[in-house]
């Protein structure tokens, strides 16, 4: 997911500025239908790999750390980013399209901090 927040963050989201007003409005339905059948399962998964890392006996600060992380990836997934998806795919907003941007910070900063803790863990 790492990987594929950094693409969004710095290509994707800032390309729909260049999006004409007139396909606007389908195409960031599309983006939001495409994007969540390739993030959606990957965030589940994700995030079931994480509770049986942290619910396993003797589960350090290190696996509590990464799922607090995934608490904030995913209150902000719901709280700001999918909202701002749905005004998008009313039409072009340009005030939405930039706080989505600067918003979709919180995840790219947390999944990086994720992909740092996965390498700690996997180096034992």
């Amino acid at each position: 997911m790492t990987g594929v927040i950094w693409f969004v963050q710095v290509v994707h989201y800032p390309l729909f500025g260049r999006v004409g007003a007139q396909e606007f409005a389908a195409y960031a339905r599309e983006h939001a239908d495409r994007t969540g059948r390739v993030v959606g399962p990957a965030m589940a998964v994700e995030l079931a790999l994480a509770l049986a890392l942290a619910a396993r006996a003797g589960a350090g600060a290190l696996a509590w750390a990464g799922l607090a992380l995934l608490a904030v990836i995913w209150g902000s997934t719901a709280l700001v980013q999918v909202p701002l998806h749905r005004r998008l795919a009313a039409g072009p907003d340009h005030a939405a399209q930039r706080r989505l941007v600067r918003t979709n910070w919180i995840r790219t900063a947390a999944w990086t901090a994720r992909a740092v803790i996965a390498t700690m863990l996997a180096a034992g």
